[in-house]
């Protein structure tokens, strides 16, 4: 039997605040299979970002087991979750975090530069990717010279670069337009259908209905696992 792509079985997380101690996580149990479409969602204070925070391997349980594509996390040091999460995993946020005087092709190559890819093969593969993002023709501009949903893209090339197998993606349409939120989701399903595995944290109902499945957080636990019955396909 092959190994989820993300498992975590019954992780806590707390956190010392002061004199109180805080239970973001109180006994989280969940697989993520390859290839699925996921939706997390939730209140402020549920849990979900700190459980993407593990998944992401920013940071590690304090009880209970996670593993990422079959390797534990919870005795791993910095360097070796950052070398996990740089193989595996592409980040999307909702803020972009382009560089602001890079261009779009520069911006989608950084990523490669830790991965000690050589320079020539950085610009190859940055341009192939902006270009699968339909933006070839916008590979010298800043982020001020693109609207949100091109910046939104630049985001997305920039985190598939590397291969990844599996795409976090936080809030990623919450600074955009519903127009524009829907040609972002557009790209996530073509992704998905292409084999990556998508994991997707919003407060939106409707955008989790472009999801496969749903998962809801509630005071540090899961209230609700269930295949999404009204999916959107975006257009």
């Amino acid at each position: 039997m092959t190994h989820a792509l993300v498992e975590a079985r019954e992780i806590t997380k707390d956190y010392r605040m002061g004199e109180e101690t805080v239970h973001a996580l109180r006994g989280v149990s969940i697989r993520v299979e390859r290839g699925e479409f996921v939706a997390i969602m939730g209140a402020s204070g549920s849990g979900k970002s700190t459980f993407m925070n593990m998944v992401g391997c920013l940071d590690v349980p304090s009880g209970g087991a996670l593993l990422v594509d079959g390797v534990e996390t919870a005795a791993m040091d910095s360097d070796a979750l950052a070398e996990l999460r740089n193989r595996t995993i592409g980040f999307v946020f909702q803020q972009f975090n382009l560089l602001a005087r890079t261009s779009a092709l520069d911006n989608v190559a950084v990523p490669l530069i830790y991965a000690g890819v050589p320079p020539a093969e950085r610009r190859e593969r940055a341009r192939a990717k902006l270009g699968a993002m339909g933006l070839g023709d916008r590979l010298d501009h800043s982020p001020a010279k693109l609207s949100g949903g091109q910046q939104q893209r630049v985001a997305i090339a920039r985190a598939l670069v590397t291969e990844p197998k599996i795409l976090l993606a936080d809030e990623p349409t919450g600074a955009l337009d519903s127009a524009t939120s829907d040609e972002i989701m557009h790209i996530f399903q073509e992704r998905n259908d292409e084999g990556i595995t998508i994991v997707l944290v919003t407060h939106e109902a409707d955008i989790a209905r472009y999801a496969r499945r749903r998962i809801q957080f509630r005071d540090g636990r899961i209230i609700s696992d269930e295949p999404v019955t009204d999916r959107m396909i975006a257009a």
